[in-house]
């Protein structure tokens, strides 16, 4: 799996004009489902994330994570947009080709799973877009903290 995770302030998506998720501070994550991940990926890229430190502390260094604020007035969120060409390959040419993607069955089952360990698993606020569709998403990045993340160069 592949997550590209904003730190944000707000962000939100919308489709066909209408704002179907929204959140605060947090992060905005697009998650890429590609052909070879399962259950385990998804179980290591939720954890990750979690508890990935990039928040400053009263010290101005990054070294919160969204865990530590879950006990707060304000708790921080997630906002997960799925991206299927987040697993494009550009190796060749300069059309990418989207074939290491996961088929939509898969993905689907992979995005839920992945946004229900957020919830169940560390009691994160999940917003999400619309699998499959044309999907307008704005955000205001805090940093900017921009952060790749790749479950495949976790196993090597």
């Amino acid at each position: 799996m592949k997550a590209v995770i904003q730190c944000v302030t707000d962000a939100q998506v919308a489709v066909d004009g209408n704002v179907i998720g929204k959140i605060n501070c947090g992060f905005m994550i697009l998650l890429g489902v590609c052909d070879t991940d399962t259950e385990q990926e998804c179980k290591l890229l939720s954890d990750k994330i979690a508890k990935l430190r990039v928040f400053t502390d009263e010290n101005d260094k990054m070294n919160l994570s969204l865990l530590d604020f879950q006990n707060t007035d304000e708790p921080y969120s997630v906002l997960v947009i799925s991206q299927f060409t987040l697993c494009a390959n550009t190796r060749r040419g300069n059309r990418p080709d989207f074939f290491g993607a996961a088929r939509p069955e898969k993905a689907i089952e992979l995005y839920e799973l992945f946004m229900k360990n957020l919830e169940n698993d560390y009691g994160i606020h999940v917003e999400h877009g619309e699998f499959g569709a044309d999907m307008k998403v704005s955000l205001l990045n805090d940093g900017p903290v921009t952060i790749i993340l790749d479950t495949d160069d976790w196993k090597k």
